[in-house]
């Protein structure tokens, strides 16, 4: 809403302050500045608010607004006074407002950093979040105006908003003065705020997407008179997946005569119902939708399914279209999936919600699944359904406009009824977001992810997201540092899937193999290898092995502690006749149910090739609904139970000392055997090994997750983050430049050296003689290099000259290099102080406006630049992540020792990637950071050459106070 010319020229409306954000009942409100075209909205929202709620308010009774007042609540200039509405259905909830006050508290403006706060929430609205939202919103906006402290009186009964400064997180002070509480909070941001903010998000989040996957009532807008129909076929769906609360059909064209339809009551209008409706589905075409949507807004519906197609997927008038639905639908305090959507199914027997065109309710298990594609997700049902797999909740949300995998992962995280999180992504709207609610699920649960459209160009066109540089190796490896597991194919997230739901993770990578093949025995090892495994010899049973062998077989394998896995081959048994026999599936299934039942907790899965009813019987050994669980906490915890991971021994054998942290252990589920679940089954061995391969990666990582990386103390000690904040400054001048600037190699070097990152210097030498001076000056020997563009860092193109150790090969080599390549001029060449013999290696750190920033590092030259030999891990680093960035590479073997070589000072090189890490999440300023070629030494490393470019920060919606995406 912009403001009418009554409002102070001086300070433009922030329409950069509007925000839509989600309240802790599940339910949005929109946050905007009051303007003054405001009066009637602030005088109608005070004559709804309690003689109670007014009386805290002002500290006396207040029964109406005067002009006075309403022109003061409303006329603000954006700085030294600001007041914040929350609005549903346009129509205000709740305000706050701050004034800047100097040290005796009179009105002030700048350089005071302090203002006094008051808020004001509608008693109906009580309860719901909304003055701790607020209070995340204003102290933003007071910040951004150089505010630095809130300072507020409370009466002492007013206790929730006591309540709501104390649990916000901030430093803050309290003290007893004239009758009332005085409160003073520190605004600038704690890790106890931050954890605050982020929890509440969590709750608030989940609740939303709960409100729309266990509705009590569902209307169908769109219901065809005739059978069929998209409307007509989820009416149908709902029906025939024994929905167990109330439905309703709803057709504007509907006579009067005509009260139901396949016997459910039928309306023309929401408002015809009669009673609350929570969740809509709506089947009507686009240019109907906005109709739609008010009818439920005005009734009170809190959620909605929008299944019509004509958005963003049509082009710029879709989009835009796109737009204002969200708009209207937030405006109510609704959240959408869709459009374009297919549906939703939630299997819960307490709710069997089928609000999809899917014919067919999945059977009820532990998988989520969560797609963008409509035909991707009919896929993945009709795949799971043939695997006999089970599902917890499916959601194909098309154009996700408004809630997206991000909301599902909050609500996954600690939904009791889903162990393992299957997401098809075609695009990621708040990369940094996702990374990090992907991390705190994965450390409780397996999270399995397919990205499509993978390269430059190709988000679908329905999708509106923020457009990011960074190659899909990039981030690939960020997802896998946040314990996501990342396949490449549907196929490969159903295989993992299956794996994870009903088979307890694996200890390690050593795996058994047995079956009744020698030859798919082998197969099997050979692919176990190529994926890093470590498996044992085949165990062969021969072709005449019976089910019972099969069942001795593999419980010797489960109980064998130098074992973590088992992988069962077979093939269809030969008769005397020479035919094969292939109708003892069930029997064989049976045999290996009682052995992993009976064994310890370690997973299983088979290798079949054509055994008649093998995998129908491992997949229907057990009831495709799950049993009951041991009590878990309520939704709104703050941690929910996270699945045992299984021990490398059986419970009556000490394990080994290893130097992998231990896992965390669970303590709402009893470390007992799991309950016997369904064996997954493949009809190759590179599926099945592919699927436990993951498993085993994902089991690591969670057992390292438990013990997370710190940021070493020393760090504090040696670096200078004023002095390096007041050079990018000075650096950056009072008008920076948007585009930012490119440091010189000393300013380079100043600045890293705040940070204790040395660069050895280079001298510039323009003719021989010059380079004479130079080598004199640095000491002998030294390198001669040229830094034109087209030959920097090129060796082999003979541009850097090495080992020259005396005036005579110095001059002999500048002669050869401006014989060969060119003019002086052309070349810049520069002569450096030689540096120990080591491995090349480089080390980058880039600011990605999606993904936020990454520090990457790989070995100079060929490896990285060629091959694409490089690891990615997200700033900031730690210790851990600084270890395992250097070992990730494939050519990491090279540090270490190979063929012989020394190995080489990797401890210098992780506190060289720690340095860099810190400097950039210090000062957003710096974009960009190259170190190459850093040269790691057995003792030590020398930084030969840097790059910096410093830039005005980008904005960081992930630290600023809770919003819902705009696309």
């Amino acid at each position: 809403m912009q403001p009418s010319p009554e409002q102070s020229p001086h300070h433009a409306y922030p329409d950069h302050w509007e925000a839509d954000v989600v309240l802790r009942d599940g339910g949005t409100a929109r946050i905007r500045p009051i303007t003054t075209d405001d009066a009637e909205r602030l005088v109608s929202f005070y004559e709804q608010v309690s003689d109670e709620s007014k009386y805290y308010r002002f500290f006396a009774p207040y029964p109406r607004l005067s002009a006075k007042d309403v022109h003061r609540f409303t006329h603000h200039d954006y700085v030294d006074r600001v007041g914040l509405a929350v609005t549903v259905g346009g129509e205000f909830i709740a305000t706050v407002r701050y004034d800047r006050i100097d040290a005796t508290g009179r009105p002030a403006s700048a350089p005071a950093d302090e203002a006094e706060v008051a808020f004001l929430v509608q008693d109906a609205h009580q309860g719901r979040g909304v003055a701790s939202t607020l209070l995340e919103h204003i102290a933003a906006v007071a910040r951004e105006r150089g505010i630095r402290r809130f300072a507020a009186e409370v009466l002492p009964a007013n206790t929730k908003m006591i309540k709501v400064f104390r649990d916000a997180g901030y430093t803050q002070q309290r003290s007893f003065e004239d009758g009332s509480v005085h409160l003073t909070l520190d605004l600038e941001p704690t890790a106890e705020s931050l954890a605050v903010q982020r929890a509440r998000e969590q709750r608030a989040e989940a609740r939303s997407v709960q409100r729309l996957l266990a509705p009590g009532s569902v209307a169908v807008i769109g219901v065809g008179r005739t059978p069929g129909g998209v409307g007509r076929t989820v009416l149908r769906n709902l029906l025939g997946a024994g929905f167990t609360g109330r439905v309703h059909a709803v057709n504007s064209a509907l006579s009067a005569e005509q009260g139901t339809i396949d016997g459910v009551p039928a309306h023309r209008s929401l408002g015809e119902i009669g009673e609350p409706v929570d969740l809509a589905v709506v089947a009507v075409p686009a240019d109907r939708v906005p109709e739609a949507v008010a009818d439920c807004g005005e009734h009170g519906v809190q959620g909605l399914v929008v299944l019509s197609a004509g958005y963003a997927e049509w082009g710029a008038e879709g989009r835009e279209r796109q737009r204002e639905l969200v708009r209207q639908a937030r405006s109510y305090g609704m959240r959408i999936i869709g459009p374009n959507a297919f549906g939703i199914i939630n299997n819960s027997e307490a709710v069997r919600l089928n609000a999809s065109l899917a014919p067919d309710r999945p059977a009820s298990g532990r998988i989520g699944l969560f797609t963008q594609s409509g035909a991707i997700g009919i896929a993945l049902l009709s795949g799971l359904y043939r695997r006999g797999a089970g599902l917890s909740t499916f959601i194909s949300a098309g154009n996700r406009a408004d809630i997206s995998g991000n909301d599902f992962l909050q609500y996954w995280y600690e939904d009791p009824d889903t162990d393992v999180a299957l997401l098809y992504l075609e695009s990621l709207g708040n990369p940094r977001k996702f990374t990090r609610l992907a991390r705190r699920t994965a450390a409780v649960k397996p999270v399995v992810v397919v990205k499509g459209a993978r390269h430059s160009g190709s988000t679908p066109p329905g999708h509106a997201v923020p457009i990011s540089r960074i190659p899909d190796s990039t981030v690939s490896a960020l997802m896998r540092q946040a314990g996501v597991i990342r396949v490449d194919t549907v196929t490969e997230m159903v295989d993992a899937g299956l794996l994870l739901a009903d088979q307890p993770l694996p200890a390690g990578g050593r795996v058994a193999i047995l079956g009744n093949s020698e030859s798919l025995g082998l197969l099997t090892y050979d692919v176990c290898l190529a994926e890093g495994l470590r498996p044992r010899p085949p165990i062969d049973l021969t072709t005449s092995a019976t089910p019972q062998d099969f069942r001795d077989a593999l419980s010797a394998a489960l109980a064998d502690g130098a074992c973590d896995a088992v992988i069962v081959t077979a093939i269809p048994w030969v008769g005397e006749n020479g035919e094969a026999e292939s109708g003892d599936g069930e029997v064989l299934a049976t045999a290996l149910h009682a052995a992993a039942a009976a064994g310890p907790a370690k997973p299983v899965a088979v290798v079949h090739v054509e055994i008649g009813g093998l995998a129908e019987a491992l997949s229907a050994a057990t009831s495709t609904v799950a049993p009951p669980r041991p009590p878990t906490r309520p939704l709104a915890t703050a941690t929910p139970p996270t699945r045992p991971l299984a021990t490398a021994t059986p419970p009556a054998r000490p394990t080994a000392p290893s130097a992998t942290p231990p896992p965390a252990t669970d303590t709402s589920t009893p470390q007992t055997t799991p309950r016997p679940g369904r064996i997954p089954a493949y009809p190759a061995a590179e599926r099945a090994v592919r699927a436990l391969a993951e498993a085993v990666r994902y089991a690591q990582w969670r057992r390292q997750a438990a013990v997370p990386g710190k940021v070493p103390d020393f760090l504090d000690d040696t670096t200078d983050a004023p002095g390096a904040a007041a050079l990018i400054d000075a650096l950056l001048g009072a008008d920076p430049d948007p585009r930012g600037r490119q440091l010189g190699h000393d300013e380079a070097r100043e600045l890293l050296a705040c940070y204790g990152i040395a660069v050895r210097p280079t001298l510039p030498a323009p003719g021989p003689e010059e380079a004479v001076a130079a080598a004199a000056r640095l000491g002998y020997p030294v390198a001669l290099k040229t830094t034109a563009p087209h030959l920097r860092h090129r060796a082999d193109l003979g541009g850097v000259r090495l080992d020259l150790d005396s005036e005579a090969a110095l001059r002999r080599a500048y002669g050869d290099l401006t014989e060969l390549l060119g003019k002086p001029a052309e070349l810049r060449p520069v002569v450096q102080a030689m540096a120990p013999r080591g491995v090349d290696t480089v080390v980058r750190a880039t600011i990605d406006p999606a993904a936020g920033a990454v520090l990457s590092f790989g070995l100079a030259g060929a490896p990285s630049e060629l091959l694409g030999d490089t690891a990615h891990r997200l700033v900031p680093a730690t210790d851990r992540d600084a270890a395992e960035l250097i070992r990730s590479i494939r050519a990491a073997p090279v540090l270490f020792g190979w063929r012989g070589a020394a190995p080489v000072d990797t401890a210098a090189l992780e506190e060289l990637l720690l340095r860099v890490s810190r400097l950039v999440d210090d000062h957003p300023e710096v974009v960009s950071i190259a170190l190459e070629p850093v040269v790691v030494a057995p003792q030590g490393l020398t930084v030969l050459g840097a790059s910096v470019r410093l830039s005005p920060p980008p904005a960081r919606n992930d630290l600023g106070p809770r919003r819902l995406s705009n696309y």
